[in-house]
């Protein structure tokens, strides 16, 4: 088969590692590479860490208001798959590239295939959510990493094409941790000793957007009394710079560059507790059985909260504080994510499936 293969942003990178590995065993993937995340600390590093092939289209898009960066995602996919002409089209997860691959694909009347579909945190004020919905409804395999997608999907009448095959993080995880704990200096670069600091990721825009937001965070970061190593995306940058807290930084917070993968999964591997709004490394910190505290009112992984892994504190000072000192899990954690054999399902469903058909299992 000829699978075009769509990815744009750093999480679609991780995902799209162990899939790619799988499918060229037996497929011809062309890979698309929109330009959502386009510089080298958000982009190129991942590729050369992860392996994954040179793009063999690179879009170029790069940053925009939603509408636009969407609209010019979607003429330029367009030109793309009326010239490859592919047997089915990959999209991963819940960014403007996953959507405008998916509208792409659906109207020239190319099969879609959805990695990490079912997803919901219930929130439509979040742009996530709306692609979330909009790929899942004109996909025609739904590959879902839990049993709550899977649920999710039913609860809006979508059956057909639907397959449990657990996440494909849990792949790019297992292949990559040994190599992080190898390779990696992250730690004696941050100048911070395993259990002893926190990690810190913030990039959504219902708190980067907000002055009041990010002071309450970092204030409460000021307070933990450890360390905190916070690579910093390079749009939080810009409003940390523009609300002049990144002159106010409190002492015991370190601020990096964004961090490549490798570097990442060792420095949350070793934290005492992970502090992010990103749904991504909520996961990331579950897998490696670190405590999370999820700087947002809802997530997508309701699994991990249920699991008592994860807590929603929002961006209240006092909340933040009370979990950076409080929060502790304990007992074993349940196997939410699968068998770290996602990839390698994902590839055989494609290889045996009349996507025509598209029969559930």
């Amino acid at each position: 088969m000829k699978i075009v293969s769509i990815v744009g942003a750093r999480p679609q990178f991780i995902k799209c590692a162990p899939v790619s590995r799988e499918l060229r065993k037996e497929h011809e993937e062309v890979l698309i590479h929109t330009g959502q995340h386009y510089d080298h600390g958000m982009s190129e590093v991942f590729f050369e860490e992860l392996g994954i092939p040179k793009p063999d289209y690179n879009l170029g898009i790069g940053s925009g208001t939603h509408g636009r960066q969407t609209g010019a995602m979607l003429g330029a996919i367009e030109d793309v798959l009326e010239e490859e002409e592919p047997d089915v089209v990959l999209v991963y997860g819940d960014t403007n590239s996953t959507l405008a691959g998916a509208l792409a694909a659906a109207k020239l009347q190319i099969p879609v295939a959805h990695v990490e579909a079912g997803l919901r945190s219930f929130d439509r004020r979040m742009p996530e959510e709306v692609n979330r919905v909009l790929t899942d409804h004109c996909s025609d395999l739904l590959f879902c990493p839990t049993e709550t997608a899977v649920r999710n999907l039913a609860a809006e009448g979508i059956t057909e094409g639907v397959f449990l095959v657990g996440d494909v993080m849990l792949d790019a995880m297992n292949h990559n941790r040994a190599i992080a704990e190898e390779r990696s200096r992250i730690l004696e670069d941050a100048g911070v000793r395993p259990g002893e600091y926190l990690v810190l990721t913030v990039h959504r825009p219902s708190n980067t957007d907000s002055k009041e937001n990010m002071t309450a965070i970092l204030g409460a970061l000021g307070e933990a009394g450890m360390p905190a190593v916070f690579p910093v995306h390079p749009r939080t940058r810009r409003y940390l710079g523009e609300y002049g807290l990144l002159a106010a930084m409190p002492e015991n917070v370190r601020v990096t560059e964004p961090l490549g993968y490798l570097d990442m999964i060792r420095l949350m591997a070793h934290a005492k507790k992970i502090l992010t709004d990103s749904g991504g490394v909520q996961k990331e910190a579950y897998m490696l059985g670190v405590p999370c505290i999820t700087l947002r009112e809802n997530t997508e992984w309701v699994e991990t909260v249920e699991a008592g892994w994860n807590v929603l504190v929002g961006a209240g000072r006092e909340r933040i504080i009370s979990m950076i000192r409080e929060f502790a899990p304990a007992g074993d954690q349940p196997l939410l994510f699968g068998d770290g054999r996602a990839a390698a399902g994902i590839a055989k469903i494609l290889c045996s499936e009349d996507i025509a058909g598209h029969s559930s299992v």
